[in-house]
């Protein structure tokens, strides 16, 4: 198997770190869910090796993220668990955040309700919920790339697509991961941060 390789990956990384680092800065540990390539595990990781870089994600991506890790050999990166939201029991890690990129807009709602409960229940009082991604704010896109973007996403899976912040914001509240800062990102992204209260 070749290594993956995802072009947006390379292109938000260093905006992404810009954000997260200081939201990090006191903490120990991270538990990334939906590694996708690995690619983001293996930067963030270099640039915060204070942290240890928990990696996660669906049976089919595993391989791909031993991978990058193996060619990167970073002491603070932890190999990959096979976690999908809805079926798979979590890991049993003391974590201080977990970190998610480009995955809420490919999960159903569902899905998403069960990772707002996961990652409720993992947290600790002040752990911090940084998520990386498209949302419509007002019931309406931001953009028409946006918009395009959402109706690939649903004719690959009707069910999945961009997502209501509103309704993030309720579903959050609910599982007690009170909003802290919604940043503006490139190309019509968001960066919405939670800390569990």
């Amino acid at each position: 198997m070749n290594k993956p390789y995802s072009e947006s990956c390379d292109q938000n990384k260093d905006p992404i770190l810009a954000i997260i680092s200081p939201i990090f800065s006191s903490h120990n540990s991270v538990l990334e869910i939906g590694s996708g390539t690995g690619q983001h595990a293996v930067y963030f990781a270099g640039e915060m090796p204070q942290l240890q870089w928990y990696t996660s994600d669906c049976r089919s991506y595993i391989e791909g993220i031993n991978l990058w890790l193996e060619e990167a050999r970073l002491p603070n990166i932890i190999a990959p668990v096979e976690l999908n939201v809805t079926t798979s029991k979590w890991p049993k890690i003391d974590v201080d955040a977990v970190f998610t990129a480009n995955s809420i807009h490919i999960m159903n709602w569902n899905e998403v309700v069960h990772f707002m409960d996961g990652v409720g229940k993992l947290l600790g009082d002040k752990g911090d919920l940084v998520i990386y991604g498209p949302f419509n704010y007002g019931g309406s896109y931001t953009s028409e790339s946006n918009e395009r973007f959402d109706q690939w996403l649903k004719s690959r899976d009707p069910k999945s697509g961009i997502k209501h912040f509103e309704d993030m914001i309720s579903l959050a509240d609910e599982n007690r991961l009170r909003l802290i800062s919604d940043y503006s990102m490139p190309a019509n992204n968001r960066i919405l941060h939670f800390r569990k209260t």
